[in-house]
């Protein structure tokens, strides 16, 4: 498929930056959705809770995803950042 090797979102180490490569169907996605989680996004691993949970920076937004859903949700190790989205000072 890619050249990256997709891992699931439970399973990256956190300060990781990571695309998202595929999400799940259903109820799921439509959440995702809202929250702004789609394929091809980046986001990075900011915290790995107790329990599981997985804290997802995305736009300078958090999200806290449940251990259940992070297993269904595809990612791929991003490259040493392509762009830079840079301070406007």
């Amino acid at each position: 498929m890619s050249t990256h090797q997709s891992i699931p979102l439970h399973q990256v180490s956190k300060g990781s930056r990571v695309i998202i490569i595929d999400i799940p169907e259903g109820r799921s996605k439509d959440q995702l959705i809202r929250l702004g989680i789609l394929k091809g996004e980046l986001v990075r691993c900011l915290e790995k809770l107790p329990g599981g949970t997985i804290v997802i920076e995305k736009n300078r937004q958090e999200i806290a995803i449940g251990v259940s859903l992070a297993r269904s949700i595809l990612v791929a190790y991003a490259s040493v950042q392509t762009h830079a989205k840079s301070s406007h000072a």
